[in-house]
């Protein structure tokens, strides 16, 4: 299987790694078959902008590298901007990705999108649909 370099530069120089101090939104997904969990952490300010994302992820480096690649997308955009990343981003940020982990991208945009649930979720006491 061959990686981008920035697929191999996210593996092995992850950004965001452990938990965001303040964290008011995480969110954890899992894919059974494959084996990989990723935890996003986000911390998000009065205004509605992602100061912080971090992440806890279980599993390969593809894994390893759309969590590092999603935490960067995010930080800095509001939450409706955040809610727009889609997976064929991260894969398109990360100069692509071999078609065996893809599904590692889908996990990261499912991540970020728990994590806004959570953040959502405590802040209205309501799920967002």
């Amino acid at each position: 299987m061959t990686y981008s370099k920035k697929v191999l530069e996210h593996f092995q120089c992850p950004r965001n790694v452990g938990e965001v101090e303040g964290a008011n939104g995480v969110g954890t997904v899992g894919n059974a078959k494959c084996g990989d969990i990723m935890q996003m952490f986000i911390r998000v300010n009065d205004e509605g902008i992602i100061e912080d994302a971090s992440f806890k992820t279980f599993g390969c480096g593809a894994a390893v590298a759309t969590s590092s690649m999603a935490t960067e997308m995010i930080k800095g955009k509001s939450i409706d901007e955040a809610l727009q990343l889609t997976n064929s981003a991260v894969v398109e940020a990360l100069e692509g990705l071999p078609p065996a982990k893809i599904h590692c991208s889908v996990l990261a945009e499912e991540a970020v999108k728990a994590a806004i649930d959570d953040y959502m979720k405590r802040k209205n006491g309501e799920k967002r649909e």
